[in-house]
């Protein structure tokens, strides 16, 4: 059954490829991007009938909620919603300027929320839909040099956490997709900030850099088994909140799930010390 999406970050890496296997399934896809140009480009022969490309800067709520209209107006409404639009940053806490910090937020977050309230007054109206948020495995654990990406997709996870509560009783969906190292342009810098300046003595966070930026062509990950994933999310009427993707992503989240339940119960006895005592 043919279906609306709306996706944004379309132009390359997982958009790009989530964008050119729906058109092949039939499906209507709203392709948010930067450069329209570059992504008709990208994905040569399709179906043009069922494709909306849509320039757009996600931090400008008007033009979110004149994107989401103009969807609504194409195709009649809204099935999916994949905010998967980012890009990664690597460099010390310290490293990291006011500037860097906020347009990541800006990106992150503010753009999806952006999206969200733009979407959500339709889906509710039908009592139907599914929102997707692009996490990564950095979501839920954390690499030094990673500080300020994890710090966008931690308040992600956090973000569509509290939303997929408050909105199930409208019959809308709410999924992370938490994927490892996946074989896109991520890694090169077209996609991974650096710091402006950095500081000296963070020699593991230069090696760290210098081994990601070499990586790229060597991840675990496929991107087109990522997105038939990504698809397979969106078909499942009962999907989990959190769907790790690549047996990368698989381990590290189980480790992190350990040492947080080593981290709780180390601390149980001064926490227990906290509650009001009984009169």
């Amino acid at each position: 059954m043919s279906t609306t999406w709306f996706v944004t970050g379309t132009s390359r890496g997982l958009g790009l490829e989530l964008t050119r296997q729906l058109l092949s399934h039939g499906h209507n896809v709203t392709a948010t991007t930067r450069s329209t140009e570059r992504l008709t480009t990208a994905l040569g022969q399709f179906d043009r009938t069922r494709l909306l490309p849509i320039e757009l800067d996600l931090t400008d709520e008007r033009a979110v909620t004149a994107a989401i209209a103009a969807t609504t107006d194409r195709f009649g409404g809204i099935d999916v919603v994949v905010n998967n639009a980012g890009y990664g940053f690597l460099g010390a806490v310290e490293e990291t300027s006011d500037a860097e910090v906020r347009r990541m937020f800006e990106v992150q977050v503010f753009g999806v929320w952006n999206v969200l309230r733009a979407a959500l007054p339709g889906m509710r109206s039908a009592r139907r839909g599914h929102i997707i948020n692009v996490s990564s495995i950095l979501g839920l654990t954390t690499f030094p040099g990673w500080g300020l990406y994890s710090a966008g997709k931690f308040a992600l996870e956090g973000l569509s956490g509290s939303l997929a509560a408050e909105v199930a009783e409208f019959g809308i969906r709410v999924s992370l997709v938490e994927p490892g190292y996946t074989r896109t342009d991520f890694l090169r810098p077209v996609s991974l900030g650096l710091p402006a300046s950095t500081v000296d003595g963070y020699s593991a966070i230069r090696e760290m850099t210098t081994a990601h930026l070499a990586m790229p062509g060597t991840q675990l990950g496929d991107p087109a088994k990522v997105v038939a994933a990504i698809i397979a999310v969106a078909s499942n009427s009962t999907p989990p909140l959190h769907q790790v993707l690549g047996s990368d992503s698989y381990g590290l989240a189980k480790a992190r799930v350990e040492s947080l339940r080593s981290d709780i119960e180390a601390g149980r006895e001064l926490a227990l010390t906290t509650d009001v005592s009984p009169v």
